[in-house]
Formats: structure tokens, C-alpha cells, sequence
């Protein structure tokens, strides 16, 4: 791990999204406590993982658009073509 901050300015939404999730999943684990019915809890587990996932894809995003294009400025445009092309199918991910 690195020992300095590491942060963008996606960062605070991504922390905003993943505490959101935390109350969700602290709600799911109270449905399923009470015994509420499996189509409820369902719904609020793919809200829950849905919200991990867009994070997680926010933060591999950003890491792409800043960090990856620190290291390849330096390279000529036309040899900038594969990265560029991953930037975009990543999106589909």
C-alpha cells in the first residue's frame, strides 16, 4: 500500500455511495432478523449490491481517466490507442 493519500475527487461520492449502502445492508440484516418475506429482502440486497458495484466501477473509472494517463502522457497519441480503447470498453463492465 501506498503511505500517502491517494485521493480524487470522485472519492467523496464514492464514500457517500458506500455509506448509503452500509445503512441498506444494516436494514436487510433487520428483514431478515424479523422475518420479513424473501422477495423484500431480495430487493433490498440487488439495491445494495447494485450500489457497490456502480462505486466500485466509479472508482476503476476514475483510477483509469487520472492515474493510467499520468503514466502514458508521455507517449506519442497513436501509440495511446490500446489504453484509450480499454478506457471505453470498461464502461460496459
Amino acid at each position: 500500500m501506498s503511505e500517502h493519500p491517494h485521493i480524487h475527487h470522485s472519492h467523496p461520492e464514492i464514500v457517500k455511495r458506500l455509506k448509503r449502502s452500509h445503512g441498506h445492508l444494516r436494514t436487510v440484516i433487520e428483514m431478515v432478523e424479523a422475518g420479513r418475506s424473501c422477495l423484500d429482502i431480495a430487493q433490498q440486497l440487488h439495491a445494495v449490491e447494485k450500489a457497490i458495484s456502480q462505486a466500485k466501477k466509479t472508482l476503476i473509472q476514475d483510477h483509469l481517466d487520472h492515474c493510467l494517463d499520468e503514466v502514458v502522457a508521455p507517449l506519442e497519441p497513436d501509440r495511446r490507442g490500446a489504453l484509450d480503447d480499454f478506457k471505453d470498453i470498461i464502461k460496459y463492465l
